[in-house]
This record gives structure tokens, C-alpha cells and sequence, in this order.
């Protein structure tokens, strides 16, 4: 499964499954910015197309816009600043002191911009779920559009995976695919992989929310789901 887990924190994380309730499933989402796909997650909590609920979002800074938008939904908000803490490791513990405050079946990274402790990807292994706005392996890190762009390719998209210690890696769980244009800027390509990410990570949700999402070795399975493969528009 994950080979970095060590026997002990693999059987608590299968008893933990054991125990989880998928028609209460608790989400706790991590934001930087906007938190565009926060709100598409928490929307579709509220219609009922998710069988779970965002019981806190958490930022690591206090001005984004995204936290506004949650606590005017009444939703329970929470900033640990990185810049309040001299290093990483610090950052990391705080952070996870908040999220277990709220008791989450999962941990969702939604345009959450930092990179993260081993032990803390660890603490969350199998829970910690990340999109990344391109076709993962190829293109990590930042400026993904302008690299997709610069290097030719004719397909771009995003990927929702789970959580490894190694930076935008791990077992995918589904992709989304939009064409790149021969008049696409970054900003263009951005809007419309952005628009496909809330289709995606939306699905990803219900699908762990209804308990169908499990690792094997280093794949996931999605139980009576033969596709995750999601198109965006200007595909043929």
C-alpha cells in the first residue's frame, strides 16, 4: 500500500476504515487562496450529491478568501499561518492539532500551497487526498499550465490523488482531460482545467464519502466505478 507506513500505523488506518460511518463522512479542506473547489465540495454536500460534510476549512493564511467564504456559510474556520511558526516541522504539527480538532474520516488539499512534513503526510496516510491541476506524473510543482504550454503537449488536465511524502505523488484516484488550443494562454487553459477540477474532485468525494475508494499496493480502486476519466470540453 504505502511502504513508508510502518506496521502499526497501517493496522490503526485499516481499523479506522473498519469504524468509519460513509453517511457521515467529515471532511476537513485546506485552502491558500479563492478555495473554488472548497466551495463546489461544500455546495454539493448541501444538495445531498455528497454524503458527507465539510466541518472545517482551514487556511495557513488569514486573508484568503476562500475562509471568508466558509465562515459566512455558517461553516467552522480555522488559520494556522506558517509564517507564525520557525519551521516546517512546527507548521506541521500545529496544523495537524487543528484538523483532529474536528475528527475528519478525510483531509482534502484544495489549492492548499505548501509542501508537507513526512510525518505529517504519514499521520493522514490513506486519508490525505490532494488535486493537482495537471496530468500527474507529468508536470509538478507550480506553473503547470505555462509548462504544459512551453513543452507542446495537445492534452492537459487535472488529477486527484492520495497523499505520499514525495511532492505531487501518490496513487491517482481519477484525472480530468481538456485539449490545449493552439490560442490558449495560461490564463485561458487555467479557467478551463479549473472548471473540470470541480467536476473531478467533486466525484472523487462521493465516491470516498460513499466508501467505495480503496488502495491496493500502490493503486486505488474504485469499487463498481469502471471509469475515472472525466473530459472537458473541445474533446472529440
Amino acid at each position: 500500500m504505502f511502504p513508508h507506513l510502518t506496521v502499526y500505523n497501517f493496522e490503526l488506518f485499516c481499523t479506522w476504515m473498519a469504524m468509519s460511518d460513509p453517511a457521515h463522512c467529515r471532511f476537513v479542506v485546506l485552502i491558500s487562496g479563492q478555495g473554488s473547489n472548497m466551495r463546489a465540495i461544500v455546495e454539493a454536500c448541501r444538495d445531498k450529491t455528497i454524503a458527507g460534510t465539510v466541518v472545517a476549512v482551514i487556511a495557513n493564511r488569514p486573508d484568503c478568501l476562500g475562509l471568508q467564504w466558509a465562515a459566512s456559510q455558517g461553516i467552522e474556520v480555522a488559520v494556522v499561518s506558517h509564517r507564525d511558526f520557525d519551521s516546517r516541522d512546527a507548521f506541521d504539527r500545529a496544523l495537524a492539532a487543528a484538523i483532529d480538532e474536528f475528527d475528519p474520516h478525510y483531509v482534502l488539499m484544495a489549492g492548499f500551497m505548501r509542501v508537507l512534513t513526512r510525518d505529517f503526510v504519514d499521520r493522514y496516510a490513506g486519508r490525505l487526498v490532494n488535486i493537482h491541476p495537471s496530468l500527474l506524473p507529468a508536470f509538478p510543482g507550480l506553473h503547470t499550465h505555462q509548462q504544459a504550454l512551453s513543452s507542446g503537449v495537445r492534452v492537459h488536465g487535472c488529477t486527484v490523488h492520495f497523499v505520499t511524502p514525495v511532492l505531487d505523488h501518490g496513487p491517482i484516484i481519477a484525472q480530468g482531460v481538456v485539449a490545449v488550443l493552439d490560442t490558449d494562454t495560461p490564463d485561458s487553459l487555467a479557467a478551463r482545467v479549473l472548471e473540470l477540477e470541480h467536476l473531478v474532485y467533486g466525484q472523487v468525494c462521493e465516491w470516498l464519502a460513499a466508501g467505495r475508494v480503496e488502495i491496493t499496493s500502490d493503486r486505488v480502486e474504485v469499487r463498481d466505478i469502471a471509469h475515472r476519466l472525466f473530459f472537458g470540453t473541445h474533446l472529440e
